[in-house]
């Protein structure tokens, strides 16, 4: 048995940065990951994905030269294999950071393997038994792939495994019409693929407002991808070197080349052994933990995605925060005061933070809802890129803003100014009298702070 002053199970965006943090502090910590540091993010994540996204959004411009004046003569030609490597090369590049970081870590032993609960203080790696006061989970979440008919049959290809692709396929089938499946999506369309998109709900991005998944739809559509909702009998026939793709009773088949399933996450927490340390989770799987993260065991805590308190790096990172400023800082943060934003990264991309206006209504809050087109915004009539709008709403008795939506160009950039406002407490008639720079998306804020009414 060897002893440590913290055990670390998983190495994505909250547990090398806290195991770190107290190696630094001159603790004995182990750091134990079954496969790559640095988590989906670096690895099946956001690195490689908006690397992808760069390439694919090259391509567009590419095409769309002629609209600013730009003669490209020839065929736009994508060479597949450069795009993975050139994902691969951003990947690459910050896993080995990473491991070159923690290396030169004096007091942390860095461990390949799979890790088990034997107790609520011990867990066995590679044949060996560890134990520790304070063990810490940031294992992340894996695709999920539901029970279709004919799914057995097939080549199916996961969020992980489709960023590996370095060919392009004839016609690609998405099944899930949220925010990985979107991005893919406008993504192989942009790389010159036929794109449909079948989703099982009545519309896209279900978690947001209807004018706002009405809007990404539009955006989706104009660049030619078909769009199938309220598909509520997926399945799939393997049909030589192609798959039929059914979506419901008297509805014809979508003959695909290749599929990819998005139709969510799930914890990796079943392989654990978090029954031997008396750690409860929830019916989906995701470990419980309270408003400072810990789970319902003393001295486990759970961090990033398999805590089911937020499913970004951002978040993940932010729970590193948040428990180091409690266990080294001598702080008080609490998870609660998180107010949550993210961004979907189709193009032109969503912001967003806060409360969409229908959980503003349901909230009981007398509220005030304004919105503006970015065609009204100069930046985005400057660039040719007009499609989508802004949206803010508010609290009308306390003038506070209660959450925001910005669905067109740079808006995952413009919508940390709300989120900056709405962390540090201000309140909309404060952040409606600030001069803004012009030309950029952010001047167009005091313009739908002004039209703020109440509904």
């Amino acid at each position: 048995m060897k002893s440590y002053d913290a055990i670390f199970i998983g190495a994505g965006q909250s547990g090398p940065f806290l195991a770190a943090r107290m190696s630094e502090k001159g603790m004995n910590v182990a750091l134990i990951e079954r496969k790559y540091l640095g988590g989906t993010c670096v690895n099946a994540g956001c690195m490689p994905t908006k690397t992808l996204v760069a390439s694919a959004r090259a391509a567009h411009v590419a095409r769309r030269g002629g609209d600013y004046g730009v003669k490209i003569t020839g065929n736009i030609e994508i060479d597949m294999m450069i795009v993975r490597q050139r994902a691969e090369t951003v990947t690459m590049n910050a896993r080995n950071g990473l491991i070159s970081w923690l290396a030169n870590m004096e007091t942390m032993d860095v461990i390949y393997g799979q890790a088990r609960f034997t107790g609520p203080k011990t867990v066995i790696v590679n044949g060996k038994m560890l134990s520790a006061p304070q063990i810490f989970l940031n294992v992340g979440a894996r695709p999920v792939i539901p029970d279709f008919p004919g799914i057995e049959d097939i080549d199916y290809l996961t969020s992980t495994s489709i960023i590996h692709l370095d060919t392009l396929p004839r016609h690609l089938a998405v099944i899930g019409g949220s925010y990985i499946g979107l991005e893919f999506a406008q993504m192989y369309r942009r790389f010159g693929a036929e794109v449909t998109i079948i989703e099982r709900g009545p519309r896209l991005a279900s978690r947001e407002d209807e004018d706002i998944s009405d809007a990404i739809a539009q955006v989706l559509g104009a660049e030619g991808i078909a769009v199938h909702t309220q598909a509520d009998r997926i399945a799939f026939v393997k049909n030589g070197d192609a798959v039929a793709v059914s979506t419901g009773a008297g509805k014809p088949a979508v003959e695909a080349s290749h599929v990819l399933i998005a139709t969510g996450r799930r914890p990796n927490t079943d392989d654990l052994g978090l029954d031997a340390a008396g750690v409860l989770t929830d019916k989906r799987g995701y470990i419980t933990v309270d408003d400072r993260l810990m789970t319902n065991v003393e001295g486990i805590f759970a961090l990033g995605d398999c805590n089911g308190r937020g499913a970004f790096t951002h978040t993940s990172y932010n729970d590193f925060e948040i428990a180091a400023a409690n266990l080294i800082d001598g702080g008080d943060r609490k998870v609660s005061s998180r107010i949550p934003a993210y961004a979907l990264y189709i193009d032109p991309p969503l912001g967003r933070v806060g409360m969409t206006e229908k959980e503003a209504r349901a909230s009981g809050k007398k509220i005030m809802v304004s919105s503006r087109p970015m065609s009204r915004v100069g930046r985005a009539n400057e660039r040719g890129e007009t499609m989508g709008f802004m949206k803010i709403v508010a609290e009308a008795e306390t003038k506070r803003i209660l959450g925001a939506a910005i669905l067109g160009i740079e808006g995952d950039e413009a919508i940390h100014g709300i989120i900056d406002a709405m962390n540090a407490g201000t309140t909309y008639p404060a952040l409606q009298w600030s001069v803004p720079i012009h030309p950029t998306v952010s001047e167009l804020i005091p313009t739908v702070l002004g039209d703020l009414k109440a509904i």
